[in-house]
């Protein structure tokens, strides 16, 4: 696998992974898994594949209508025996249920998505006219409450670069590994608030993937695409330092392309960039939980207050569907369009 870049990798591994959950699924389901090949990507295709084996677990072990078949030897005409009622059974087992001794818990987004996975699933063989019935598109999808987004206000954006850079209040411990990393964190923690790119889409950066003559990095998308994203001069000097930095690091085989490096000197990983965010985020402020995404949604809501285009927020987002932004910003547009009420006057006071 040294031959192929992070991305080519991380399509292998999940196409690996994705054969290990085939496995412990019925036979047929393997036709649904290549038909939708083409149209999704390899973390969809995972994700459906543990929703629907959580199904067939469901079934097999509540439903004595299948608990003397094993689950890989269920043929593709069982799914005409569930009716409405059986899945909405499912969705209320979801709210709480075990498996090998861990507890799992879904609120309403959680049912909401492996709802829309077995609806996939069932209109994938209905318009293949395997089955004759569609259930799940019966079972109304459960509605979510709106949450507040949580995101850092500008003065803490400027608090948590200053700690970066800083390393104040921290222990004797943390200060030693920090004057290793200062250049790296903070050029990442720089690039995440000041592009809004996802952490996937950060820790996939190569070095040839900066271009400083037009400032702007070469990313692969969710969906696979590539896009350039362009930054401004903070974004530009925090990574020109770290670069010089970098430059000097020999890598561990397989990581030599990689821009941002673990202490082990391999491409870092979402989980070490997590938890970097998380422990710089935890100086300035206790009540929020920051993840990588939240500085995604602190660029976003920085973007729109300063141009007011959500057109161009979905665009630099990388949202394909600018209702996915709209529903994001929507206290914003709502703050907006407030302060039109008060911008034409009808007459002179």
């Amino acid at each position: 696998m040294a031959d192929h870049n992070y991305h080519d990798k991380k399509n292998i591994e999940n196409t690996l992974r994705l054969r290990d959950i085939l496995s412990e699924l019925p036979r047929f389901c393997g036709d649904f898994f290549r038909g939708i090949e083409p149209t999704t990507s390899s973390l969809t295709r995972i994700a459906y594949a543990y929703d629907l084996r959580v199904f067939f677990e469901f079934l097999y072990n509540s439903n004595p209508s299948f608990k003397n078949t094993p689950i890989r030897d269920l043929k593709v005409e069982v799914l005409d025996q569930i009716k409405p009622i059986d899945i909405e059974e499912y969705l209320d087992y979801l709210t709480y249920y075990k498996k090998d001794g861990m507890e799992h818990l879904n609120q309403e987004n959680g049912k909401k998505r492996k709802l829309i996975s077995l609806r996939s699933f069932y209109n994938y063989y209905f318009k293949k006219e395997m089955i004759v019935t569609h259930p799940a598109a019966l079972v109304d999808i459960p509605k979510l409450h709106q949450k507040e987004i949580i995101r850092l206000e500008i003065d803490e954006v400027a608090r948590m670069l200053d700690q970066v850079e800083t390393g104040e209040n921290m222990t004797k411990f943390q200060q030693k590994y920090h004057d290793k990393t200062k250049l790296r964190d903070l050029a990442l923690i720089t690039l995440l608030l000041g592009t809004g790119i996802r952490v996937s889409e950060c820790v996939g950066l190569d070095l040839n993937d900066v271009d400083f003559n037009n400032d702007g990095i070469k990313i692969r998308r969710k969906g696979g695409y590539e896009s350039i994203i362009y930054f401004g001069e903070e974004v530009k000097e925090g990574l020109e330092n770290y670069l010089m930095e970098r430059l000097t690091i020999i890598p561990v085989t397989g990581s030599e392309e990689a821009l941002f490096l673990s202490m082990q000197k391999k491409r870092i990983s979402v989980k070490a960039v997590e938890n970097l965010v998380k422990k710089y985020a935890g100086f300035i402020t206790r009540l929020k939980k920051i993840t990588p995404h939240k500085l995604r949604s602190t660029y976003g809501t920085s973007l729109y207050r300063e141009t007011g285009d959500i057109y161009l927020v979905a665009d630099v987002l990388g949202h394909k569907d600018v209702n996915t932004t709209k529903k994001h910003y929507a206290a914003i547009e709502d703050s907006r369009r407030r302060s039109a009420a008060n911008k034409v006057k009808l007459r002179e006071k």
